[in-house]
C-alpha cells in the first residue's frame, strides 16, 4: 500500500547512512516488520545502523506501562487541513521536553549543561539521523543560525525573540559534530522551556536537504530552474516554502518526529508512517513508535463527535467538548471504545476579554475602569453555569493559575468571583454609570445604552450557553449583553484591529506554570492576549505598530516580565510571578468564569498505554505529546 511512497521517502537513505557502533549496554535490537522489505532489498540500512550510538531507552516499567508490539494503524481526526501539524505536536520529539512531572529532560539531545542561564551546552546523540538517513549534527544548527536565522532574505526580522536578551543575540559555536553552545552576557532563563513547547522554535534544519535551495550552496543555474519550476519569485521564497518543520506539509522535508508525512498535497486523509531512524527504543530493543501508521482524517467540526461515537477514531481529544461526553459514553459498546475524562490545563475554560484598546473612545474609557470589570465579574453566576454546563465537575473561579502550579493562590482564584449583584451595582454607580433608560439599561457618559457586544468564535456551544446565563444576570445590573458569533480568523482580526468591544476565548494556555516558566504571557508582549492587542503589537514590532501601554498596572507588568528575565535566583523569579498574578487578580484583564472542566478523551479498546487520568494542556504538554503516543500500541 505504501511501497511507492516509502521508496520515495527513503531514496537517499543509503547515501547518508553512517555505520553504527553498538553499545554493550544496549538490548538486542529488533528489526521493524514494517520496513523489512526495504531492509532486505538494500534500500534501507538495518536497525543497528539506523539508530544513534546511544538511543534513548524508554523505561516503560517505571511509568507503569506495558511493553508493546509494533504494527497497526491508528485513526484520528482534525477539522482543518493545516491541522496535520498536530502530528508534530503529538509526536513531541524535542531537543528537550517535559516529563510527566513537567521537569525539562533531554530527548533528541543526549544531554545539556546550563551554566547560570547564560551558557547552554547542547550535546547531540552520535550517529543520530534524520528520517531520510542524513546525519543530524551540529551542522544543522550552524546552517539554521548562520544561513537561515541571520539571512535577511529568509528571516527579515532576524533571529527569534526568545534568543534576544537585553537586545543582544547569543554567541553560537559548534566545537564538534555533536556539540552546540549558546551563550549570552545576560541570563536567558526561558531558553530551555522554549525548546520544549508544543510549537517549538526549531533551532536546526535538515541542512543536507535544504542546501540545494540556498543561494550560498546551490549551483546558480540549477537554483534558477528550481525557482522557475516552483513558480515562486525568488530562491528565498522557494526555501521558505519547503522549510517548515512545524507545518509538516512538505512530505519531502526530513523530520525527527516519530512519524513522517507519507502524503503529498492536500487530502481528506493523510497517512503518517513510522520514522525508520527514530531515536527512541524500549528496553527490549524494539524501536518506537509502536504504531506503524497514523491515519488522520479531516472532517467538518460538527462531525467529530458523531464519527467518534460511531467508532471511527482510535484516539480523539481534539474536536470534542464536555457536552459530547454523555453521547460518547452511550456509544462505547457499539463503537468499541472507552471515554476518559482528563483534567484541562488552561487557566479558564471560558473567559471574557474586555478590549482595553477598543477604537470607540467612550467605551474604551468605560472598559478601562477596573470598577466596571469587577462589576461585570461579580454579576456572573458561576455556580449556575457550572451546574448547567458541566454537572458541577468544573471549578467556578476567576482566571488564575491552577492548583497544580506552585504559584497557585486561593485568594487570586476567588478574587471578584463571588456572585454579588448588589456590589456589582454599587461599583457601576461609583464608576459614574448611574443613569438608566426606561428598560433599566445603564447609559454611557454620551447617553448611549450600555450594550456590551461580546464576539465569539462560534465554535463551542458551551460558550454560547454560558453567555446566555450571563445575559440574564448582567440584566440585573443594567448591562445588556449582545452576543455576536463570528469565524475564528475574522474574530481575531477584528480584535487585533481594535474593532471588537469584548471577546470570549479560553484563559491562558499555560495554567500550570512552573519555576522555569516565563511569565511573559502575563504582560502586554503579544497581541494574542485579547484584552490588549494594540499593546502587544507595539512590543512585537518595536513600536512600529500598535500603542504603547498607558495604564500603570500594564506598565508594571512589562517591568516585572523584564525583572524575571534578568533574575538570578528562583526566589526572585517566584516573587515576580506572585506580583504579576496578583495584578491580574485585581485588574481582571480577563474575566474567567470557571476552570478544570473535564476534557473527553476517546480511546479504542484496542489501544494500550494511554493514561486513564491525565492532563489535557497545550502548554505545557502539547496535548497528547507529553503522554508519549510513540509508546501507545494496538492489540488485535
Amino acid at each position: 500500500m505504501f511501497k511507492t511512497t516509502r521508496h520515495l521517502i527513503l531514496a537517499a537513505s543509503l547515501a547518508f547512512a553512517l555505520p553504527f557502533a553498538a553499545s554493550a549496554e544496549l538490548p538486542t535490537l529488533q528489526e521493524s516488520e514494517f520496513w523489512s522489505n526495504e531492509v532486505n532489498s538494500g534500500d534501507l540500512p538495518p536497525i543497528a545502523e539506523r539508530l544513534p550510538k546511544e538511543p534513548l531507552i524508554v523505561d516503560l516499567a517505571a511509568k507503569g506501562r506495558e511493553f508493546g508490539t509494533q504494527g497497526g494503524t491508528l485513526r484520528t481526526m482534525v477539522t482543518r487541513s493545516k491541522d496535520i501539524r498536530q502530528m508534530v505536536v503529538y509526536g513531541y520529539a524535542r531537543l528537550v521536553g517535559f516529563d510527566a512531572n513537567y521537569n525539562i529532560v533531554p530527548d533528541l539531545l543526549a544531554s545539556f549543561e546550563n551554566e547560570g542561564n547564560r551558557k547552554f551546552t547542547l550535546k547531540l546523540r552520535e550517529g543520530h539521523k534524520w528520517s531520510d538517513g542524513s546525519a543530524f549534527t551540529s551542522e544543522d544548527f550552524r546552517y539554521w543560525w548562520e544561513d537561515v536565522a541571520n539571512n535577511p532574505l529568509l528571516s527579515p526580522s532576524g533571529p527569534p525573540d526568545f534568543l534576544i536578551v537585553e537586545g543582544n543575540a547569543p554567541t553560537v559555536s559548534f566545537p564538534d559534530e555533536t556539540t552546540v553552545i549558546f551563550e549570552w552576557p545576560d541570563p536567558n532563563p526561558d531558553f530551555l522551556q522554549s525548546l520544549a513547547q508544543a510549537r517549538p522554535p526549531f533551532i536546526y534544519r535538515p541542512s543536507a536537504f535544504l542546501k540545494p535551495y540556498h543561494e550560498k550552496y546551490a549551483d546558480p543555474e540549477e537554483l534558477a530552474f528550481l525557482v522557475d519550476d516552483a513558480r515562486v519569485k525568488s530562491w528565498a521564497a522557494l526555501h521558505n516554502k519547503l522549510d517548515n518543520l512545524y507545518k509538516f506539509d512538505n512530505h519531502e522535508l526530513p523530520t525527527l518526529q516519530p512519524w513522517l508525512n507519507a502524503s503529498s498535497g492536500k487530502k481528506i486523509r493523510h497517512n503518517f508512517v513510522r520514522n525508520p531512524y527514530y531515536h527512541r527504543i524500549d528496553s527490549n530493543g524494539v524501536q518506537l513508535p509502536y504504531i506503524d501508521i497514523v491515519a488522520m482524517e479531516i472532517v467538518a467540526p460538527g462531525l467529530v463527535a458523531a464519527k467518534t461515537n460511531a467508532g471511527e477514531s482510535d484516539l480523539q481529544g481534539r474536536g470534542l467538548a464536555f457536552r459530547d461526553a454523555s453521547i460518547l459514553k452511550k456509544g462505547e459498546e457499539v463503537g468499541d471504545y472507552k471515554t476518559l475524562l482528563w483534567k484541562t490545563g488552561v487557566a479558564s475554560q471560558i473567559a471574557i476579554y474586555p478590549n482595553l484598546n477598543y477604537a470607540d473612545e467612550v467605551w474604551r474609557k468605560v472598559l478601562r475602569d477596573v470598577r466596571v470589570r469587577r462589576a461585570l465579574s461579580l454579576a456572573i453566576d458561576r455556580k449556575t453555569i457550572n451546574q448547567a454546563l458541566y454537572f458541577k465537575l468544573a471549578q467556578p473561579m476567576a482566571m488564575s493559575v491552577l492548583p497544580a502550579s506552585p504559584f497557585y493562590s486561593e485568594e487570586n482564584a476567588e478574587a471578584w468571583a463571588a456572585f454579588d449583584v448588589d456590589m456589582a451595582n454599587a461599583l457601576l454607580d461609583e464608576a459614574g454609570l448611574d443613569q438608566r433608560d426606561g428598560s433599566g439599561t445603564r447609559l454611557l457618559p454620551d447617553g448611549r445604552p450600555m450594550e456590551l457586544i461580546i464576539e465569539t468564535a462560534g465554535e463551542r456551544q458551551e460558550v454560547e450557553n454560558a453567555l446566555q446565563i450571563v445575559t440574564d444576570t448582567w440584566r440585573e445590573i443594567g448591562v445588556k449583553l449582545v452576543m455576536r458569533p463570528l469565524d475564528r480568523d475574522i474574530l481575531r482580526n477584528r480584535v487585533f484591529a481594535g474593532n471588537t468591544m469584548a471577546s470570549v476565548w479560553f484563559g491562558w494556555d499555560d495554567g500550570l506554570p512552573q519555576a522555569h516558566t516565563s511569565p511573559a504571557y502575563l504582560a502586554p508582549t503579544d497581541q494574542v492576549f485579547l484584552a490588549w492587542p494594540k499593546w502587544g503589537q507595539f512590543y512585537q514590532t518595536g513600536g512600529e505598530v500598535g500603542e504603547a501601554p498607558d495604564m500603570p498596572e500594564a506598565e508594571r507588568l512589562m517591568n516585572l516580565a523584564h525583572d524575571w528575565e534578568v533574575a538570578t535566583t528562583d526566589d526572585e523569579r517566584a516573587a515576580v510571578w506572585t506580583e504579576m498574578l496578583k495584578i491580574h487578580a485585581d485588574q481582571l484583564y480577563g474575566i474567567g468564569i470557571l476552570n478544570g472542566a473535564p476534557q473527553p478523551i476517546v480511546v479504542s479498546n484496542r489501544l494500550r498505554n494511554v493514561p486513564e487520568n491525565a492532563m489535557w494542556a497545550w502548554e505545557p504538554g502539547a496535548h497528547f505529546g507529553v503522554h508519549r503516543p510513540d509508546e501507545f500500541f494496538l492489540v488485535d
